[in-house]
């Protein structure tokens, strides 16, 4: 018997865990959701794995910093040249967005939990989902409970981006990751891009479950 809070934790996401306007990945009704997912669950992802090829964008130390700071913003730019920063020419397939978010918890946890809750993350913009479209980019990996902004600005929104990219793109999460010991080993040598594989628990109709991600550099 497993007791555990399957999205408080390392963990990848099931495709049918977010919806808007009654409506989830692939079209599935909002309804088929109640008390498990009948459809896009966590289990295929879980039964074949995430494997590939990864760039990690270290948005923090790109920025001079140790983490981002308590809702602070990045878009599109900021991953351009981040990526252009490392001499990254070769499109990436997984993005892995390091924030140095989660690793304050460690640091200072008071601070880290003082509310309100309010995450670094990335803004929504028509271009960047636009640039994850056109990348065909399958997966997404990030060092926070989230990896867009806590709050969108202007209409206050904490769910846009992951409805834009799960729902309508079919992007697979990766969240909570822990990122700080590959950032150091990419800065030492300059080389960002690893293999990444990441299995998580066959977890039957879950909206998602914990994994644990290798990277290979």
């Amino acid at each position: 018997m497993l007791l555990l809070y399957l999205h408080g934790t390392t963990r990848t996401d099931a495709l049918g865990h977010m919806c808007y306007e009654d409506a989830r990945y692939n079209g599935y009704p909002a309804s088929s959701t109640v008390g498990r997912l009948e459809r896009a669950s966590v289990l295929p992802l879980a039964r074949r794995a995430i494997v590939g090829r990864a760039v990690l964008l270290d948005i923090a130390r790109h920025r001079g910093k140790a983490h981002r700071e308590r809702g602070e913003t990045f878009g599109l730019g900021d991953l351009l040249d981040t990526a252009r920063a490392g001499r990254r020419r070769r499109a990436p397939r997984i993005v892995l967005l390091r924030t140095g978010w989660s690793a304050g918890f460690y640091e200072n946890r008071e601070e880290f939990e003082r509310p309100p809750w309010s995450e670094p993350g990335l803004l929504w913009s028509s271009e960047l989902v636009d640039w994850f479209r056109d990348l065909e980019i399958p997966a997404l990996g990030a060092d926070a409970l989230a990896f867009e902004v806590t709050q969108q600005p202007g209409h206050g929104d904490n769910s846009v981006l992951h409805g834009a990219l799960a729902r309508d793109l079919g992007i697979v999460f990766s969240e909570l990751l822990w990122l700080e010991d590959l950032a150091v080993d990419c800065a030492a040598d300059g080389h960002h891009t690893v293999l990444y594989a990441a299995a998580p628990l066959k977890v039957f109709r879950a909206s998602g479950a914990p994994t644990n991600p290798l990277a290979i550099g």
